[in-house]
């Protein structure tokens, strides 16, 4: 799968599901310094208001009556590898629909979205897929699966060393250092920020289905 850049600003902070194992933390060490677990591996979330998405029968109508397919994404999942310059991640996740109406066979096909973000802000690649349901004669529910994949470099999303080595120097009880909080400095933080990546999916949703998740 090949990401391509794209101007992509997500109005909500993201959910985030999934990681590389339990990394991707920092942890107070008794209280003198602090353990880096950090992966370079990006978490996987789903952001705010996009993980499900509602169709209506009729055009402008936001009542239950006028309801047509509701879904959602669930069940994310994935695995990264990174042994080499390019870490590379691969996530699956499901849909999982009801619809109102259930004369007749129907298909319907969902956009989805897989973004990659830099910092929580910057976005640097985009691709849009997407999700095929097909709901038999007579049946309520559909369920389908979709995927997505990142690839980032390893020197990107790692640390620089003097940042790492402020962040896990060991301090002594009652040093003046000892009670500053290196994420609390500046110059830390955006080092962070800049070696932290994320995967994030959700349906490619219009304005008005975005709004409608957000105000219901």
């Amino acid at each position: 799968m090949q990401f391509r850049s794209a101007c992509f600003a997500l109005a909500a902070s993201a959910t985030l599901l999934a990681g590389c194992a339990s990394d991707g933390e920092l942890v107070v060490d008794q209280g003198v310094g602090i353990t880096a677990l950090r992966s370079v591996c990006p978490a996987v979330g789903v952001p705010d208001y996009t993980g499900d998405v509602t169709l209506f029968s009729r055009e402008g109508a936001r009542t239950a009556d006028a309801l047509d397919v509701s879904a959602a994404i669930t069940n994310v999942r994935s695995t990264c590898n990174d042994q080499g310059d390019l870490v590379y991640t691969s996530a699956t996740f499901n849909v999982v629909a009801m619809r109102r109406d259930t004369r007749g066979a129907r298909t319907v096909e969902l956009p989805y979205f897989s973004t990659v973000m830099r910092g929580g802000t910057s976005v640097v690649a985009k691709r849009v897929g997407t999700v095929t349901l097909t709901f038999a004669d007579g049946q309520e529910r559909a369920q389908a699966s979709g995927a997505a994949e990142s690839y980032v470099s390893r020197a990107e999303a790692t640390l620089p060393e003097d940042i790492r080595e402020r962040i896990t120097r060991r301090r002594r009880a009652g040093d003046q250092s000892a009670a500053v909080d290196p994420l609390s400095e500046p110059d830390v933080r955006a080092a962070v920020a800049r070696a932290t990546f994320e995967l994030l999916i959700g349906f490619q949703l219009t304005e008005e289905q975005l709004a409608y998740n957000v105000t219901r």
